[in-house]
């Protein structure tokens, strides 16, 4: 517990330093009007950072108890596998729509 506080605070800090990196001065033309752009570009891909983590995840809780199930019960290994590469392709394709749905929500902004 300790080390998560650590790394979120770490991480809380990159952040709160980057904050002025994207700072910008006051728009001068009326592009002003149109500046969500970015923090669209922004969300949508930090949004898929969150469902990339939540993927790796979950493979890595199926790939530990398939490795588990498969050493309390040689004789069923097989079907433990078979069931396995099912869930992992599963979790890959909802990977997968999550970044098409992020090429569908900036495309239209970007153009």
């Amino acid at each position: 517990m300790k080390k998560l506080r650590m790394i979120s605070f770490a991480v809380l800090g990159v952040l709160m330093a980057a904050m002025t990196a994207v700072a910008q001065p006051a728009a001068q033309t009326s592009e002003a009007a149109v500046s969500y752009k970015g923090y669209v570009a922004i969300a949508a891909g930090i949004g898929f950072a969150i469902a990339v983590f939540g993927g790796a995840i979950g493979q890595s809780r199926i790939g530990a108890a398939a490795c588990e199930g498969a050493a309390r019960n040689p004789g069923a290994a097989g079907k433990i596998q078979t069931m396995m590469i099912l869930g992992l392709a599963l979790i890959e394709s909802l990977v997968l729509f999550a970044l098409l749905v992020v090429f569908a929500v900036v495309k239209p902004i970007a153009g």
